[in-house]
């Protein structure tokens, strides 16, 4: 069939879809580098809740939330639950992460699979105090340590808005490493993501905010296992990662500029924990495992082109990209419908939803066109573009 897309003029166009997808199958997770890929949730379409009635943010598809996370498995990827991708701060409250990650742990048991779980302080008021703060860490990082996953220490809203100095930063964060029983990976998620994190580390000078997260890292360095660099900047994490102590990795959090990032260059490379790699998993898989025989032109030639389809994705305000996902996720067949807990799903315009699916197909991302094409057709004739 032929459709017609929507564009941000008011016009619309003719699109062919694709007829016959990327072969990806399953295989082995990636020796060279360590992959993880965050990974959204599933909202359970049948609850009866609206974005402001109590328990709205907890109405999760818990098999099919579930079986997206062995479709990561299956195909080598590491997951990263329970963040930002997760909609942690965006629809998902603290007691639905809990659930969260104790079954999504559980289920990496179950399987083999390896994960990763973040440790935040979401559960707060907008007023909270530093000893508050470190409670709160402290509550999930018991939740996930219990749960037997390994932590991802989270940027906090609730630290930068009570923290009033680059001090207060190394207080909280030098005695959550000086309990943790095995070593974490710190998350540093900036201020295109969640305006909120504006000043982290103390400072909006982001040389200013290196160097006491480099401190913070110092002085515990057999606690930090690496660390995820959300910053949308290349440059400043490759200056970052030379400067890691021996056996610290940095995981990139670039969803502009990960192919590069992963290549790495002549004094190291950044292993992944990206949003991105939710909708290309298969793909990512297969091109690091490329990576893994010391074919680095061909594991540029796989990944490059999808870099288009992330920069649409998390285009201004990056903090929805969320919704791009999700929406890939239905298109996929990975679940039924198109709803996000939270209401998420109305976070992004029709013709930015287009231009994703189009991108996306063109990359032969979706297992069965034929199915995505139809779905992708009741979404534009629900939303009156006439086909």
């Amino acid at each position: 069939m032929t459709l017609r897309l929507p564009s941000p003029d008011g016009t619309t166009r003719p699109y062919e879809p694709r007829a016959t997808p990327l072969t990806l199958s399953p295989g082995p997770s990636p020796v060279s580098r360590t992959v993880f890929s965050a990974a959204h949730v599933v909202a359970d379409p049948y609850a009866d809740v609206s974005p402001d009635s109590p328990g709205s943010l907890a109405a999760v598809d818990w098999e099919a939330t579930l079986a997206f996370r062995r479709h990561l498995w299956a195909h080598g990827l590491g997951v990263a639950e329970a963040m930002d991708t997760a909609q942690r701060g965006m629809g998902l409250d603290w007691p639905t992460a809990a659930e969260l990650i104790r079954r999504s742990t559980a289920e990496a048991k179950a399987v083999g699979g390896t994960i990763a779980c973040g440790v935040g302080t979401d559960q707060l008021g907008p007023s909270a105090t530093l000893p508050q703060v470190w409670s709160a860490y402290e509550e999930q990082l018991a939740v996930v340590e219990g749960a037997g996953a390994q932590p991802i220490l989270m940027a906090s809203r609730a630290l930068a808005a009570a923290a009033r100095s680059p001090e207060d930063y190394l207080t909280v964060y030098t005695d959550l490493l000086r309990q943790v029983a095995e070593p974490v990976i710190l998350h540093w998620l900036g201020p295109m993501f969640d305006p909120a994190l504006d000043g982290y580390w103390g400072s909006s000078d982001l040389d200013a905010a290196t160097e006491t997260f480099l401190e913070v890292i110092a002085a515990h360095p057999d606690k930090v296992d690496g660390i995820k660099v959300s910053l949308l900047d290349a440059r400043r994490e490759v200056e970052l990662r030379r400067r890691l102590p021996d056996g610290v990795r940095c995981y990139t959090g670039d969803d502009f500029n990960y192919p590069e990032l992963i290549e790495g260059d002549e004094q190291g490379f950044s292993h992944a924990l990206l949003g991105i790699f939710d909708p290309l998993g298969p793909l990512a898989a297969e091109a690091v495992r490329l990576l893994d025989k010391g074919d680095t032109a061909a594991f540029r030639t796989l990944l490059d082109p999808t870099v288009e389809l992330s920069r649409h994705l998390f285009q201004t305000p990056t903090r929805f990209y969320k919704t791009g996902v999700v929406f890939l996720a239905w298109l996929a067949g990975h679940q039924s419908h198109f709803t996000m807990v939270g209401g998420l799903q109305s976070a992004r315009s029709l013709p930015h939803l287009a231009r994703a699916y189009e991108l996306a197909d063109g990359l032969g991302l979706f297992p069965d066109p034929a199915l995505t094409a139809a779905r992708m057709k009741s979404l534009l004739n629900v939303s009156g573009v006439p086909q």
